[in-house]
């Protein structure tokens, strides 16, 4: 599938906005790294998808940077409190289970960037000392990829910061491999 047939696709199954970035035009920055390291999502050192066991910064830009493209996927949220896990962990579930259904109609080769840590497993495998059960599936999210998110929406011309009591989710298909 190209970009415009990715578009269509994620707008017909709901996305309320969607876009195409080369990703060699995203903004990383290595200091994201700290607000993993703050915990706040409960995923880190616990979780294979999120640091500090998913990768360096330079490791995490290196998968990124390996496709050519993103397609870049926004959902909006009726949420007052952005930091209510009871009306948020159910609104990123619902966006990352739109990203799957994307990747998997598309029956693409790519990279899935979520938002939030994977959550294939609850627990992780990664708390009893088991290999990750899905590591075809597994995906980590922005800030695990230290990925400039204010930044990529401003260059997709998407609203980042939306009116009052809306609150907005962004995730990622990288897709066409480079080969050089």
């Amino acid at each position: 599938m190209n970009g415009t047939e990715l578009t269509k696709l994620a707008l017909d199954i709901g996305f309320a906005d969607v876009a195409l970035i080369d990703t060699d035009k995203l903004v990383f920055v290595p200091n994201f790294r700290t607000l993993c390291e703050e915990n706040l999502c409960g995923k880190y050192g616990v979780n294979y998808a999120c640091p500090p066991d998913c990768g360096t910064v330079e490791e995490m830009q290196k998968k990124v940077l390996s496709w050519k493209q993103a397609l870049v996927m926004q959902t909006m949220w009726d949420i007052n409190d952005p930091l209510d896990n009871e009306q948020i962990k159910p609104a990123k579930a619902q966006h990352n289970q739109m990203t799957r259904m994307l990747i998997d109609q598309a029956g693409e080769p790519g990279l899935m960037i979520g938002v939030s840590g994977c959550s294939l497993c609850n627990p992780c495998a990664l708390t009893s000392g088991e290999p990750c059960r899905f590591p075809k599936l597994q995906y980590s999210c922005m800030s695990a990829y230290c990925i400039f998110v204010k930044d990529m929406a401003e260059r997709c011309h998407m609203d980042y910061e939306c009116a009052p009591g809306i609150t907005t989710f962004f995730s990622m298909f990288c897709f066409g491999r480079r080969t050089s």
